[in-house]
């Protein structure tokens, strides 16, 4: 059944076929699949195997192949297994842009693959780690300077592919007859470079997306620093180099531009005359055509930033011998720039209006618990809005007396209360005096001993809570005893 996206004008429908399976590294999108008989009119196509390797082969017993099959096809020896990736007239350009010639021998499509074909494919498959690793303690046992990157084994298990990397050329017979006896195969070296390694591998880039090199580049153009001189970037090898440690591949993608804008600025040993002083060229903003001047060559000094229409007539008047008064134009108005919101707000703009509330309410804290400071601020004058000082005094003062009348009712009542209970929860003992010493019980219901405490409720409020509080045990017994005087009396 074919995926199709039927359109909702109803005149027809659009097909999915040119997308397929996007599962595979640089996969070409067939833009000819709604051509009615597409695949029909051609009988090549293009296979990919492990590592982007693609090989185009003809389909010799006109089977009906489409995007995403699996074939089985020529290889030497015996036979390998790929994917089909392309079909159609777009194979032939295919073709062309990968530099086969015409007369190129083109092998041929077997069959679709069977059970039997894939379970020898996996088989091999499932060797290729094992064998990598080993390889790489081989070569390392023989000393030589590469780096054994990936192993891949033809689909019938009876060849392998060994991709390395070497900065130098490196003499691998030896290592080959070694791999040959190791694992019983025919071996096949291929050098690849740092790139095609980290294309290989794949990643994601500084800039939040898939390698350019696992994705969609097919051939290595070589970039240089001039690239990143043209576009003022500093020559900083950490931001420079990408993952493959050599120079980043989109350093080119916008030279062009650059150098066309740049040829619309003036030079950059030329100097500016004024009346007034010497210009010398500091630095230009070369997509937005302006420039920035200083007094001085080595450092920023008075720093003037010009459009470059305005530097060539300065130019042009100095070739006069003309010297213009200022470097800018006075005539001209300065364009409001539009502002980078990333520029202008600073990340811990949050963090500075805490502190200040923090500090702000620490501040009243401090006066509410110091009676004193909050009085002298009280006694402050203030200006209001028509200027004039204005007291507060008096206001502060009456809240102050009305707050601490309540306070001290609210205290009072709650001594009273302690004080009751304290009573409350008193014993009568019997006196522990002798007889001899006690005193005559006239005399002690003639003088009896108020209870401490009960006169100097209406007084001191925190004196009194803090002695019912530290009462020492003789006054109690005091205090019983002489209660027992009263009630026998």
């Amino acid at each position: 059944m074919e995926n199709k996206f039927i359109l909702k004008n109803g005149s027809g429908s659009l097909s999915c076929k040119g997308c397929g399976k996007q599962d595979n590294k640089l996969n070409t999108y067939d833009w000819l699949a709604d051509v009615p008989g597409n695949a029909e009119m051609e009988d090549m196509v293009e296979v990919q195997f492990k590592n982007t390797r693609k090989g185009y082969y003809k389909n010799s017993n006109h089977l009906k192949l489409e995007k995403g099959d699996i074939v089985a096809v020529e290889a030497s020896p015996g036979h390998d297994i790929g994917t089909v990736t392309l079909t159609g007239r777009l194979v032939p350009l295919q073709m062309r842009k990968a530099n086969i010639k015409p007369d190129a021998e083109i092998r041929r499509v077997y069959r679709k693959a069977k059970a039997v074909d894939m379970e020898k494919y996996h088989e091999a498959k499932s060797r290729e780690h094992d064998t990598m690793i080993r390889s790489r303690q081989i070569a390392l046992q023989l000393g030589l300077q590469m780096k054994i990157g990936d192993v891949e084994y033809q689909g019938d298990g009876n060849k392998a592919i060994f991709y390395y990397i070497a900065d130098e050329r490196v003499d691998f017979r030896q290592l080959i007859k070694v791999l040959a006896e190791a694992f019983r195969v025919r071996i096949e070296m291929k050098q690849i470079g740092a790139r095609q390694e980290a294309g290989r591998i794949g990643g994601i880039g500084p800039c939040g997306r898939e390698l350019c090199c696992a994705t969609w580049m097919t051939n290595f153009v070589s970039v240089s620093t001039s690239a990143a001189r043209y576009q003022d970037i500093s020559l900083n090898p950490q931001k420079l180099a990408g993952q493959c440690a050599k120079l980043k591949c989109c350093l080119n993608y916008e030279v062009d531009a650059y150098v066309e804008c740049q040829k619309r600025l003036p030079s950059k040993e030329i100097t500016l005359e004024t009346a007034d002083a010497t210009y010398y060229y500091f630095k230009a903003d070369i997509l937005e055509g302006t420039i920035t001047y200083s007094t001085d060559k080595n450092f920023l000094a008075n720093e003037v930033t010009i459009p470059a229409k305005r530097a060539f007539e300065i130019i042009n008047k100095n070739k006069q011998g003309e010297k213009p008064a200022k470097l800018s134009d006075e005539g001209s108005t300065d364009s409001t720039k539009s502002k980078d919101l990333l520029e202008q707000e600073s990340v811990t703009r949050f963090d500075k209006s805490k502190n200040k509330k923090k500090k702000k309410k620490g501040g009243e804290n401090r006066n509410n618990n110091n009676p004193e400071a909050q009085a002298r601020n009280n006694a402050e004058p203030k200006s209001n809005a028509n200027g004039n000082a204005t007291s507060t005094a008096p206001q502060a003062s009456a809240q102050s007396s009305k707050k601490a009348k309540n306070k001290g009712e609210r205290t009072e009542h709650k001594g009273n209360e302690t004080q009751k209970q304290a009573n409350a929860k008193l014993p009568v003992p019997v006196s522990k005096q002798p007889a001899s010493k006690k005193l005559p019980m006239v005399a002690k219901a003639s003088t009896p001993n108020p209870p401490s405490g009960k006169a100097e409720n209406n007084g001191n409020r925190h004196n009194n809570r803090n002695r019912n509080n530290r009462r020492p045990k003789g006054n109690e017994e005091g205090d019983a005893s002489s209660a027992t005087n009263i009630k026998a009396n």
